[in-house]
């Protein structure tokens, strides 16, 4: 026997039918779904104190990048080629300084033959910054990044890329990520657009899946929007607008969605999910232009294309993302996040072959980056925008095994911050004379989220969630030393 309709369906089924939608994810801003102890926006909305950037743009290099192959130079680790740790002057230090994580698997790997850097370093700007010759491109970008070559995690499989983007490791599910948090107590730079944008192929199921770019606690509604750059439906939830309906009628519609809203407060004032779902679907009816005009690269010159690689086979996938990430900061996404990734591990792990398969996915990468780079700078953005490129470990000094690759090191790696507040042509941080552990101005992961909170004017013990305790190193500390 059919049910009567309630007035709560009624309006949530108009709130539908007028905006002609099918909304999927986006019906996780639904209070009924979001299952969270924040159902409603912090009440500070907004920075905390000054701002010195508007947006961030994270690029997540999966797979673990080796740090002496691309800003870690360690001519130290050339001299001592082919021997064993051991044999080395550094066998007493490092036993002095282990790492009490993951012990077995850094003896297994000290067992190997030292290998030295595969790939020339040279100096570049004024800085004289010393980057690899895997980033030609990048290194012309020299006196605007800051390189943080001090970097250690805890986890030394690839559920550390789950832990650099919440700050834990994955045995505690449901944590927010950095872009969540940002979202969370920033709220959106436009109306019509989301405020957590995903591109790329984000981590596979092995290394965090969804939980890579999702809300945990916070609440789906703060997750991130995965992006379909290149399609006719680049928000896979939302139709695209019906061409033959004209502009007038579509803001009919939107006034409509505005009534029912209005209508809701009257009906069913202390009813937060209906106002929720009926806010998402005129959300996600704003979205049906909006998305496809900001995600529209055909409007962008050829020479704007050309400079970020689209151009080329072999860098226009990843080209087309940072393009697409420019555009969408410059509408006011708070937060895009661009993953190099294959579903994977990603393209970075490189157990072997590391002379093959590290240049491989640096040409997909290079020329993009510093096109995004460029580009920022000429319009003026980059003094607005922070850019931050990270992976989730680097690499032991020693082969694994015959096969020329190198291990997982979660004790020592570098990541890179450019924009505003950043200090150019900066390197800060050492690992030690092999490259294999951190040793001055040490930063755990979730330095790199305070550094891009405080940028944001926003203060991470500000924006906890009652009932949701913190630990000092899931807040981090800025890195002062980068900051102008």
């Amino acid at each position: 026997m059919n049910q009567p309709m309630s007035r709560r369906t009624f309006f949530a089924d108009m709130g539908m039918g007028c905006a002609g939608l099918a909304l999927g994810s986006l019906l996780a801003r639904d209070g009924i779904v979001r299952g969270s102890t924040a159902e409603e926006r912090p009440a500070h909305l907004g920075p905390h104190f000054p701002p010195r950037v508007k947006s961030v743009i994270w690029i997540f290099l999966c797979g673990g990048v080796s740090q002496m192959e691309s800003f870690d130079p360690k001519p130290t680790l050339d001299r001592y080629s082919g021997m064993r740790i051991a044999q080395t002057p550094f066998a007493e230090a490092l036993e002095a300084s282990r790492n009490p994580f993951a012990l077995r698997l850094e003896r297994g790997a000290e067992a190997q033959p030292l290998m030295g850097t595969q790939f020339r370093f040279d100096r570049h700007g004024q800085s004289g910054m010393q980057i690899s010759e895997l980033f030609p491109n990048i290194a012309r970008h020299a006196d605007d990044i800051a390189v943080v070559r001090s970097f250690w995690t805890s986890s030394v499989f690839h559920s550390a890329q789950l832990q650099f983007l919440t700050g834990r490791q994955p045995r505690e599910v449901g944590l927010p990520t950095i872009g969540s948090w940002i979202s969370y107590g920033l709220g959106s730079g436009n109306t019509s657009l989301p405020e957590y944008v995903v591109l790329g192929t984000p981590t596979g199921s092995c290394c965090g899946g969804e939980g890579g770019y999702g809300a945990g606690y916070l609440g789906p509604m703060y997750g991130g929007v995965r992006l379909n750059v290149g399609s006719r439906t680049p928000l896979p939830f939302v139709l695209p607008a019906d061409p033959g309906i004209l502009p007038e009628e579509r803001a009919a519609q939107l006034e409509t969605l505005g009534r029912l809203n209005e209508l809701a407060g009257v009906e069913y004032p202390d009813d937060p999910s209906l106002r929720a779902r009926i806010q998402a679907y005129e959300l996600a009816a704003r979205m049906q232009t909006s998305v496809p005009d900001t995600l529209n690269l055909e409007r962008e010159s050829a020479q704007t294309k050309s400079l970020y690689g689209m151009d080329r086979s072999e860098t226009r996938t990843f080209g087309t993302f940072c393009l697409a990430a420019r555009r969408l900061a410059e509408r006011g996404v708070r937060f895009v996040q661009i993953f190099h990734g294959n579903g994977g591990f990603g393209p970075w792990d490189s157990h072997e072959r590391i002379r093959t398969n590290h240049p491989m996915a640096a040409r997909q990468v290079d020329l993009p980056i510093a096109g995004l780079l460029h580009d920022l700078k000429r319009s003026g953005l980059l003094e607005e925008t922070l850019v931050v490129c990270g992976t989730e470990f680097g690499r032991t000094p020693t082969t694994a095994g015959s096969s020329q690759g190198r291990e997982h090191s979660p004790f020592g790696f570098a990541s890179w911050f450019a924009g505003g507040g950043i200090k150019g042509g900066v390197v800060h941080g050492e690992t030690d004379e092999l490259g294999y552990h951190a040793v001055e101005n040490r930063h755990y992961v979730t330095d790199i989220h305070a550094t891009v909170l405080h940028q944001l004017g926003l203060d991470s013990r500000r924006l906890e969630v009652p009932g949701r305790r913190r630990l000092d190193i899931d807040h981090g500390e800025p890195i002062r030393a980068i900051l102008a």
